[in-house]
């Protein structure tokens, strides 16, 4: 796919964003997409909304489970980014319209204290540059209609971004078992999904190690300060407006998130 092809899918993912009318799958559409181009189309979206002066904040790892790999048929995860608009605050309803087809998955967040760039990163260098560690709530959304979509559309669509809602409370990595981190997910009050940190790709330190790996192989590094969002511990689960999201994890708190 030439550049002047990627640009224009680009754009139509970022009219989505505010007409909120989904796209056909990617890979209907143009069926001889690529990865490449897929990251390429992320890309260009991203380098549109720095230039109208929004501000990286980090990045997301998308596709960690077992689970959600099979489901789309893939072996990998996926990335996208995270802009700081995408940072919602916990006391603060969501109007769930702005969103096309939004749901709600716990995350274990990362804040870094020091910058990672791969190839070459291990589980070790991951660690030391792990500052804190908070519960988190990311709102997944997908540009793609009825969420029929495989690993090129997912990509293509900034790993199905939504929004974040971070807990107030972070705490440093020592003496945390992330991978025995477990989690309840109730939605209104009724328990709606359980899960621990292994779900994500055996520990989400893991997923951290990927995403560092991998975007070092495109030039790219992760900075202090970004925040990381590693993966969801449970399956995701729909929201309608006056929904309210709580996610309590072992040793982290909870973090909760409104939906008006």
């Amino acid at each position: 796919m030439e550049t002047q092809r990627r640009a224009g899918v680009a754009e139509q993912f970022l009219a989505a964003y505010s007409t909120r009318v989904p796209l056909p799958p990617l890979t209907q559409t143009f069926p001889d997409v690529t990865l490449d181009d897929a990251y390429g189309i992320q890309v260009h979206q991203l380098e549109r909304r720095l230039g109208t002066g929004r501000t990286l904040v980090g990045h997301k790892v998308g596709l960690t489970s077992v689970a959600m790999q099979r489901l789309l048929g893939v072996d990998q995860p996926d990335y996208g980014h995270l802009l700081d608009d995408f940072v919602r605050e916990e006391g603060t309803p969501i109007p769930a319209d702005e969103f096309i087809q939004p749901r709600v998955e716990p995350e274990i967040a990362f804040v870094l204290q020091r910058a990672l760039k791969g190839p070459g990163v291990t589980v070790a260098d991951a660690a030391a540059a792990v500052g804190s560690v908070l519960p988190s709530l990311e709102l997944v959304d997908s540009r793609i209609r009825d969420w029929e979509i495989g690993l090129l559309d997912t990509i293509a669509d900034n790993a199905s971004s939504g929004a974040v809602v971070l807990g107030a409370a972070r705490r440093p990595l020592t003496g945390l078992d992330l991978a025995g981190v477990g989690c309840v997910l109730e939605k209104n009050g009724q328990v709606v999904g359980r899960g621990d940190g292994a779900a994500v790709m055996g520990d989400p330190l893991n997923a951290l190690v990927w995403l560092a790996n991998t975007l070092g192989q495109r030039g790219v590094a992760l900075e202090a300060g970004q925040l990381v969002l590693p993966g969801a511990v449970c399956a995701m689960v729909p929201v309608a407006a006056g929904d309210v999201f709580t996610a309590t994890f072992d040793g982290l708190g909870s973090v909760i998130a409104r939906f008006a």
